[in-house]
């Protein structure tokens, strides 16, 4: 009889509703677990930087030896596409790999806070060509890059905004250097920055 009396009293706690503080609890604990673990981990490719820096590099040999200045634009124009698709591409491969959803909130917080300073470049530089103010074009590209990483960095790891703010320095010699020294400038953001930063991000942060 008193085995079936302490059954009927586990019964009624188990139908007892659930603590909201207990709730409250668990989802912090959730969240702050969500949160360590995007400490270490970043949809930022680190080796698709690599490959956008190499890119650059090969892109600033090229447009050096062009006979024009619609044709410099033009490789530059296309080495940018060249590194969205690339970028892009391992994005996704190395979410595919740590088996995160590239449509993650972290992600969508970077793309939206990336996308702004980005398009503010492309409106630039379509202004800057429409005006034939062709010498500046480089130092502005530099710095909104710079700005865009920055931005979409506060959703990142630390070396992110940080590789940000070394393209916002270098957009920031640019303006004080002869134009002559433009395509060597885009080698050493574009290509190294990139290189150095991709390398670093790939062995501690997951490729």
């Amino acid at each position: 009889m008193a085995k079936i009396q302490a059954i009927r009293k586990d019964d009624g706690r188990s139908n007892e509703p659930t603590n909201i503080g207990d709730r409250a609890v668990d989802n912090l604990r959730f969240i702050r677990e969500t949160m360590e673990r995007s400490a270490v981990f970043t949809t930022v490719p680190g080796y698709g930087g690599v490959f956008m820096g190499a890119t650059a590099i090969a892109a600033a040999f090229i447009a050096d030896s062009q006979p024009s200045i619609k044709n410099w634009l033009a490789v530059w124009l296309a080495e940018a596409v060249l590194a969205f698709f690339i970028g892009l591409f391992a994005m996704w491969q190395k979410s595919k790999i740590a088996n995160v959803p590239l449509a993650s909130a972290p992600t969508k917080k970077f793309a939206k806070s990336f996308l702004p300073p980005l398009l503010c470049a492309i409106f630039i530089t379509l202004g800057l060509w429409r005006f034939g103010h062709f010498e500046v074009m480089i130092p502005i590209w530099i710095l909104l890059y710079g700005a865009a990483i920055v931005c979409g960095g506060a959703f990142s790891i630390k070396a992110v905004p940080v590789m940000g703010w070394c393209f916002i320095a270098f957009g920031a010699v640019a303006f004080f250097l002869p134009a002559d020294f433009g395509n060597a400038v885009m080698a050493l953001s574009f290509g190294a920055l990139h290189i150095v930063f991709g390398l670093i991000i790939a062995r501690k942060y997951g490729g």
